[in-house]
């Protein structure tokens, strides 16, 4: 994994939260952005009818925004693989049907 790593803000609001979850703040998450580590690489508005049907595939999950993005991302960039936490990412399927390589800790 090399940067720049691809992301959305939907993902970074999560990440944010989570932070402050933990009692931190987000001033690492902005220094990675402003060093060119993480890019915004999705824009909402230009994918919104594919993250809608992918929310709408997923409903029973239920599939937050920040994973349709990510799933997105991953059809876009196809020889990436999504960098997460979350274990749906082994249920989710990009372009229909075909298995998203993720790097997550077991």
């Amino acid at each position: 994994m090399s940067p720049p790593l691809l992301t959305c803000e939907p993902v970074l609001t999560e990440a944010a939260f989570l932070l402050k979850r933990e009692g931190r703040d987000a001033d690492s998450l902005f220094a990675l952005l402003e060093r060119g580590v993480i890019r915004i690489a999705l824009a909402v508005q230009d994918e919104q009818p594919d993250l809608r049907a992918l929310m709408r595939r997923y409903r029973n999950r239920p599939m937050s925004l920040a994973d349709a993005c990510l799933v997105r991302l991953s059809e876009i960039h196809a020889s990436g693989e999504v960098f997460t936490l979350d274990s749906d990412f082994r249920i989710y399927r990009r372009h229909g049907n075909r298995v998203i390589p993720v790097l997550m800790p077991d």
